[in-house]
């Protein structure tokens, strides 16, 4: 027969696994998801961008490092990278996460290290799936409707002047068809010292309709994400140097090229009190940064002015606008957020 401290404890224990259990079945509950982190308001701006009330919510866990979110409309779901397991996986409404592609970035036969998976994801204009692959150090095209994916792939880019490309790290369309992307080297296996590395210098490239590949800038030290301004006259590269953590603005020329480079938002200081480099970046139809950076996805004008910052409390490595155009897809290391904006993303 059982104490009265034996029942106690009995009681005590049987009340912890259920409310274990109820907390679990509320995580996996799509519709109540679990909100995380905060909104730093720096300038009244906002406000007309991010309503009072907005919540950062949690889709996913587990993740390694997640990375390269894109929104399918076709389907209504979600697409993005885990880097280093190599998959891509799919999220949609009801239906929460399941691993959608692997292998999604190295298709070699030998055994390799590094971070080998896919990065960057992007829809062409025929709505097929655009992948940086770090492991294969090459842009490519899912040769295989979304609806039912293979892991077979067509090289769109893999050289420029005969030599292999680090790994390409992420991309952005043009309406010509024209395909925007950074190499930095952070898909090799020693990274900036790999022995492999065929290139001196890190490059944001173009890869037009026909093939042709051309070399827009050499002179950042570690390009990273990369966007179009609405009116696609503007490109915007983010450089992931913890040395010079900037953001940069070039004009985009009427053959494609780029000039007159110059610093949009120098990031120093802002990573001197809070963690994360500048990666990822998209536009709203007004012209508005959502760039991740040091201390989460920081809201940028067009004129450079910080406006805010969208916190996780976790490192953000990239964000997509998704559903309407006003939920932006926020890709934090081991989490998939959301938060839904008063404003509007480019594309919808």
């Amino acid at each position: 027969m059982l104490t009265h401290k034996e029942m106690l404890l009995a009681v005590f224990f049987f009340a912890l696994a259920v409310h274990t259990l109820d907390q679990r079945a509320a995580h996996a509950d799509d519709k109540v998801p679990a909100t995380i982190g905060q909104i730093e308001r720096l300038d009244p701006a906002l406000d007309q961008l991010v309503p009072a009330d907005a919540k950062i919510e949690v889709l996913a866990t587990d993740l390694d490092w997640s990375e390269g979110p894109v929104w399918v409309k076709e389907g209504g779901y979600l697409l993005f990278s885990d880097i280093p397991p190599g998959l891509i996986y799919r999220w949609k409404e009801g239906e929460g996460i399941k691993e959608w592609l692997k292998p999604s970035g190295y298709t070699g036969e030998t055994p390799r290290g590094g971070e080998q998976g896919s990065n960057g994801l992007a829809l062409n204009a025929d709505g097929q799936l655009i992948i940086c692959q770090h492991g294969d150090r090459r842009l490519a095209q899912l040769d295989a409707p979304l609806s039912a994916p293979a892991p077979k792939f067509i090289t769109l880019a893999d050289k420029y002047d005969g030599k292999r490309f680090n790994s390409p790290n992420d991309l952005a369309i043009h309406s010509s068809g024209a395909i925007y992307f950074t190499d930095p080297p952070y898909g090799m296996v020693k990274g900036f010292d790999d022995p492999s590395r065929e290139m001196t210098y890190l490059g944001v490239f173009r890869r037009d309709l026909d093939g042709k590949v051309t070399l827009l800038t050499d002179q950042l030290s570690a390009p990273n994400g990369i966007a179009f301004s609405p009116d696609e006259k503007t490109l915007y590269v983010a450089q992931s140097d913890p040395n010079a953590p900037i953001w940069m603005a070039f004009d985009v020329q009427d053959d494609g090229t780029i000039s007159n480079g110059r610093v949009l938002l120098d990031g120093t200081e802002l990573l001197k009190k809070s963690k994360g480099l500048p990666d990822g970046l998209k536009c709203d139809k007004q012209g508005n940064l959502f760039a991740t950076g040091p201390g989460g996805v920081l809201v940028i004008s067009p004129e450079g002015k910080h406006l805010g910052t969208i916190s996780t409390g976790e490192r953000i490595s990239n964000c997509a606008f998704g559903d309407d155009g006003k939920t932006l897809y926020m890709t934090s290391d081991m989490y998939l957020c959301r938060i839904r904006l008063s404003t509007t993303g480019v594309g919808f």
